[in-house]
């Protein structure tokens, strides 16, 4: 009799897992990676990526003699990157680089599962190493920042960094950064420059090849010679510039008041303000005028005064 409704709560708990199952594996695989990763104590806002996260694209230089003679059909199929090296680079080159690599993967993959991470960092070091972007990895990532509106990867532009990084999503991505630069390759995207997500569709998306699709990111490369392996011959450059984007100067500064407020007239024109004092920001205080000698009382004075008659001798001398 007790084992009857025991059975029928095992079979309640086993349908109920096969059923979230099934729609678990319909979620689009950003959601399954961040419910998985999420599932421990780790805080929310550690997953809380950009949903329009994308690239932008930049000129490609003039043709090299070196890959003139490689056929624009050459750039077939998926080829895997070469490993990054960063030898010779100094301390604070390698500092830099990890700190940039970090934060544009947090920005735009905190969310995504391990290979997300580790394709958005192949895009920045495969740019790292081709003609048509800056040769440092902190110089790709903010390349384009200081035009405000021509960021290359959209977290450098759209205020995302104003979030304060979550600890354990940070020493993720800095993980996933330092294995990139140390030579790890994530072959599925090949030599993707360019990247965006589901909720984005940049320009140049027809322009180039889409390599692959991690997470919630298609990736793409160059068409033709520029998208062979060839193509990526530029050595790292070193001298890694500042981190962080440069905050653009404003040329006059701007004061909100709540209310009009009048302006005190120049100095200058302020008369006896003496020369060495025009600087002082106040003008010079009138000497104060000789307070006048009170005439003494006379008896027609004292008559005329509202002072009662028994007090009207209290002020004259003694005989």
């Amino acid at each position: 009799m007790i084992a009857a409704p025991i059975v029928l709560l095992i079979s309640a708990l086993v349908l109920g897992a096969l059923v979230w199952s099934g729609a678990a594996a319909s979620l689009p695989p950003m959601v399954r990676a961040a419910a998985s990763l999420a599932g421990g104590d780790t805080d929310a806002s550690t997953f809380a990526s950009p949903g329009d996260g994308t690239t932008g694209t930049a000129p490609l230089p003039p043709l090299p003699a070196s890959l003139r003679g490689i056929a624009a059909t050459a750039a077939t199929g998926v080829t895997a990157a070469q490993p990054f090296s960063m030898r010779g680079a100094s301390a604070l080159d390698r500092a830099r680089a990890l700190e940039c690599l970090s934060a544009t993967i947090y920005y735009e993959a905190a969310s995504e599962p391990d290979d997300g991470q580790r394709a958005v960092a192949q895009v920045v070091l495969n740019r790292v190493r081709h003609p048509a972007f800056p040769a440092t990895v902190c110089g790709v990532v903010y390349q384009g920042v200081e035009r405000g509106t021509g960021c290359q990867f959209s977290f450098a532009c759209d205020g995302a960094m104003a979030r304060i990084p979550n600890p354990k999503g940070w020493a993720r991505a800095a993980r996933t950064a330092a294995a990139a630069l140390a030579g790890s390759v994530f072959a599925p995207v090949g030599l993707a420059t360019h990247y965006h997500t589901y909720a984005v569709t940049p320009s140049w998306n027809r322009s180039l090849v889409m390599t692959d699709v991690i997470g919630a990111h298609f990736f793409h490369r160059w068409k033709g010679v520029w998208g062979t392996a060839a193509a990526f011959h530029q050595a790292y450059a070193g001298h890694e510039p500042q981190p962080l984007p440069p905050t653009p100067r404003l040329a006059d500064p701007v004061i909100a008041m709540e209310r009009a407020v009048p302006v005190a007239p120049p100095l200058a024109a302020l008369s006896g303000a003496k020369p060495r004092l025009l600087e002082s920001g106040a003008p010079l205080a009138e000497p104060p005028s000789a307070a006048p000698t009170p005439a003494a009382p006379t008896p027609e004075s004292i008559a005329a005064s509202q002072i009662l008659d028994r007090w009207k001798d209290s002020g004259k001398p003694l005989r």
